[in-house]
Formats: C-alpha cells, sequence, structure tokens
C-alpha cells in the first residue's frame, strides 16, 4: 500500500516548527527556548519513530510492545504482506495509543511490503518480527537505508547469510539488537559472570536443553487467501504450493506452521538454540566464536507437512576444550558444570508467547550445586557484563545515547552459526570440523555446501 501524503519528512517538519517557533516566541518577547513540558514527554522531536515489519503473533505480544510502552519511541507505521494482518496491525497501535493518551489517535501508516516502509523518511528504525527466512533479507535493506533495527531471532536462514548480514550492518553503523533476551534477564546475566568468574571453578561441560516439536500429516494444496502475497512470503526459498498450517493461521494468532518446515528454519535448535546457546556462550567466553568440532544424531519425519528434526542429541568441542551437550530431553535451560560444581540456569515461568514452555515441575530459575555459589557477590574488579532489564528498552537507549546494544549483530550471527552447526551434523549424522576464524569447514566439501541454500533470484541476500 502506498502512501501519497507529500513528501514533507519528520526531520524537515522539526526544523521548519523550530525556527517558527523561536521566531514568534522572540518576536513576543518571550524566551527563546521552548520548554519541553510544552509539548510533552511524546512530542515528536523527543522520540525515536518506529515501524513494525511483520505483524503477526510475535510482535503483537511482544515486539510491539517493547516499544510502545517506552516514552520515547512510538510505532508510526506497521507493514505485512497479508494485508488483514496489516490492518489489525494498524488497529492494535492505533488502539494502544488512544487509551494510553485518552483521545482518539489514528496515526499510524499501513503498508503491505517492507520495502516501502523502509524508504519512509520519517521512519528511524524498524522491528523485523517476520518469518525466519526472511530476516536476512530486510535486514541487509533496512541497513543500507540507515534504519537501526531490533529483529527476532535467529539471525539467519544459513551461515553464509548471517556472515552477510553481520558485514553489512557492521559497516552501516546503525543499531542493531537481535531480540535474544536472555541477554536482559537478571539470573542468565548473573549465572555467565559467575562462570567467567570461576565459581565453579574451570568449566568443562555445558548441558543445553531444548524443546521439540511434533511432526504433521500430509495437508492439500489450497487456494492462495487473496490478502496475501503468497509469493513475497515464501522470499527466497523455492516455490512450494500454498497450504494454511505451511505459512500462519488465517484467524487468530497462534503459533504459525512454518516453524516446523525446514524450507524456512531449522526447527528448534535454532527457535529456541537461538537462545540458549547464546547465553551458555556468555558464560564460556565464546560470544564471538564458535565450536571446532560438532557431532550428532537427529530424527527427522519420513512423511508430512512438518519435516524439522524430532528427538535429537548433538554435542560440540571448543578450542578451549570445553563441551556442549545439546538434546531435547535435558532440562529445558543451560547448566555450566566445573571442576567445584554447577550452575543451572532456565526461565522458570516466563513465557514471551502462550507456546513457551515453562519449567512447571518447580525448577528454580537459578540453581547450583552449593547455594553459596549463587550467593556470591561479584567484586567491582571482576568480570561484569553490561546491565540490561529491558531488551526493547536497552536497543531504543543505545539509539538515543549512541552505545552499543547488548545483543549486536555479530554475536547474533555467531550464536545462530552455531545452531546451524549443530543442525548440520543431524543431517550428515557424522562428525563436522570447522574453522570457526574462516567460517569454513576443513577439507569437507559436502558439508561446506550446506552453508548457503539456492535463492530465488528476485529475494535473494546479496
Amino acid at each position: 500500500m502506498k502512501n501519497n501524503k507529500p513528501t514533507v519528512t519528520r526531520r524537515k517538519f522539526l526544523q521548519t516548527s523550530v525556527k517558527a517557533t523561536a521566531l514568534s516566541t522572540v518576536a513576543l518577547g518571550f524566551p527563546s527556548i521552548v520548554p519541553a513540558s510544552v509539548f510533552g514527554k511524546h512530542a515528536p522531536s523527543n522520540r525515536i519513530n518506529v515501524g513494525a515489519i511483520g505483524v503477526g503473533r510475535i510482535s503483537r505480544i511482544h515486539d510491539m510492545p517493547g516499544v510502545w510502552k517506552t516514552d520515547f519511541a512510538q510505532i508510526v507505521a506497521v507493514c505485512d504482506l497479508d494485508t488483514k494482518r496489516a490492518a489489525e496491525g494498524k488497529q492494535l497501535v492505533n488502539e494502544y495509543y488512544t487509551k494510553r493518551d485518552g483521545k482518539p489517535f489514528d496515526g499510524v501508516k499501513e503498508y503491505h511490503d517492507y520495502r516501502e516502509l523502509i524508504n519512509d523518511k520519517d521512519i528511524d528504525a524498524v522491528l523485523i518480527s517476520t518469518p525466519d527466512h526472511t530476516h536476512a533479507m530486510i535486514a541487509v535493506a533496512a541497513a543500507r537505508a540507515k534504519k537501526h533495527m531490533y529483529m527476532q531471532k535467529p539471525a539467519s536462514l544459513t551461515i553464509s547469510e548471517g556472515r552477510f548480514v553481520s558485514d553489512v550492518v557492521q559497516k552501516s553503523g546503525v543499531k542493531f539488537q537481535i531480540g535474544s533476551q536472555q541477554r536482559s534477564s537478571e539470573q542468565f546475566r548473573y549465572a555467565a559472570e559467575l562462570v567467567r568468574n570461576g565459581r565453579i571453578g574451570q568449566l568443562k561441560t555445558v548441558y543445553v536443553g531444548l524443546p521439540g516439536d511434533p511432526s504433521g500429516e500430509e495437508e492439500p494444496e489450497m487456494p492462495i487467501p487473496k490478502n496475501l502475497n503468497y509469493d513475497m512470503w515464501l522470499a527466497s526459498t523455492p516455490y512450494v504450493y500454498y497450504t494454511e498450517k505451511r505459512v500462519h493461521p488465517q484467524e487468530g494468532y497462534d503459533r504459525p506452521g512454518w516453524l516446523r518446515c525446514e524450507q524456512f528454519g531449522a526447527g528448534m535448535i535454532t527457535g529456541w538454540g537461538s537462545h540458549h546457546i547464546d547465553s551458555a556462550h556468555w558464560g564460556m567466553g565464546m560470544e564471538k566464536s564458535g565450536p571446532v568440532e560438532i557431532w550428532g544424531h537427529a530424527e527427522f519425519p519420513k512423511k508430512g507437512l512438518w519435516d524439522v528434526h524430532g528427538i535429537f542429541k548433538t554435542e560440540a568441542l571448543y578450542d578451549n576444550g570445553v563441551k556442549m551437550v545439546v538434546s531435547n530431553e535435558l532440562p529445558n535451560g543451560i547448566k555450566f558444570e566445573g571442576t567445584e560444581g554447577w550452575i543451572f540456569v532456565t526461565r522458570g515461568n516466563y513465557q514471551a508467547t502462550a507456546s513457551d514452555p515453562v519449567n512447571a515441575d518447580g525448577t528454580k530459575p537459578l540453581d547450583a550445586s552449593d547455594p553459596k555459589i549463587i550467593k556470591s557477590v561479584i567484586g567491582p574488579n571482576e568480570f561484569h557484563f553490561t546491565v540490561s532489564k529491558n531488551h526493547h528498552l536497552n536497543w531504543l537507549e543505545s539509539i538515543r545515547d549512541n552505545k552499543a546494544p547488548i545483543a549486536p549483530v555479530e554475536e547474533a550471527h555467531r550464536s545462530c552459526s552455531a545452531c546451524l552447526l549443530h543442525h548440520i551434523a543431524m543431517k550428515l549424522d557424522r562428525k563436522i570440523y570447522w574453522d570457526p576464524k574462516k567460517e569454513q569447514f576443513k577439507n569437507d566439501e559436502e558439508a561446506n555446501r550446506m552453508l548457503s541454500r539456492t535463492q530465488r533470484p528476485a529475494y535473494a541476500v546479496k
């Protein structure tokens, strides 16, 4: 949907308004500095204008609320290639601001092509809350348009794609935050700091427990809904017939079916692995590196639409000698095991979405082999991570204050690439040897071919 309003940008409007205000106040004999209270904390000059790309389940309940609750940011546009969802997203945001301010609000623009939203000069930053296989495509476009971005994990569909995204974003200088919100969770930060400061001795093994995904039945071809741009939805991936369970529900915002299709992602190894392996890397000091050996096994459905991995166990060795074990048969969370004890950390009862698993057995969000470990005070001269208590706020503050966000693009890429290495080991069902500096497999052409996928030219990430 194109916007046909006059092309006066927010910045030009503000410049003109400031000049006009200054002239009028001087003429009347008033001070030329206008107090912020005249306009209020929601004044356009005080805020970051954000466009939401993809307004489905995760955007509606997590990403957009994370922005609209912040005084100095406002959602000014929404975009979805499902026109029904775009309209409902616009309505949701308008209703929030109407309720917040106590007066009717209808100031949200509606787009159906992410490129048009990104080209909107009034928008400073974007939320990317789209399916996994479109993340890289949109991130590259946003970076080239100098738009700051908060992007849902995982960072990419393939390792090669992720490297390209990181390079382009870093070159652009925009503030990028990946949606690994565990970095803004106190127990995950504290657990990693305890490990980094030697509270369990020398770290030996890290156990990562992830959820699983069930398989499904074959699904019939269905007519493409008139409100859905299905060709753009498929993006760089091969054309396959439309069926609703391959995409997202046409009624409501339940968990979408694409999450269980390998064409669009790798399943829980990246879906939740991007969270837990990222947090594990924090404790291991490997947030800018990766494993050197990976091996394991997984069961894959032999039929049906949903074909991501089921039961699995993979292991990885890092060049510092630490081993990582990842499986859906382990408790959901991360266990750091050292020479002098262990620490276990998990989300507990926190859920970003209703389908997120919780530890219903009474598992503590933070536990250790000795209670003294987690009661330990980390001194001012010991290792500390930056403290963030709100992941979306941390990103917005990084834009406002020109500082690094807590989950930057290179570390997002490294967490995602580690997950994808485990997935490649599952698919090959054998040990693979990785060079984290060159980001290539050692003497393994078959594995190196899996670093990228063939892309449809119209949507290729380049």
